[in-house]
């Protein structure tokens, strides 16, 4: 993958004065703005999959309260109130 901020440093690395300091602090400024939408892409990501995580677990749980209630298991209701506390 090609990177034009990266290629831009090679050439200053080969040839200090190929590259004005100008076009070094235009570039530095344009990689800190895609750090940042980077970074908030990645929270987003992360907000995402924990959101994710949480639906499976109260699925996961209500899975259990069914198939307790549809055995006639006591647990059912310990399930019914832990999807509860899941949910709120």
């Amino acid at each position: 993958m090609t990177n034009k901020h990266i290629l831009l440093v090679k050439r200053w690395l080969a040839d200090n004065d190929s590259v004005s300091k100008k076009e070094l602090s235009y570039s530095n400024a344009s990689a800190m703005l895609g750090y940042s939408d980077a970074a908030a892409a990645a929270d987003a990501a992360f907000d995402a999959f924990n959101a994710a995580e949480a639906a499976a677990e109260a699925a996961n749980v209500v899975m259990y309260a069914t198939e307790a209630a549809s055995e006639g298991n006591g647990d059912a209701g310990y399930w019914v109130k832990r999807y509860e506390e899941l949910t709120k």
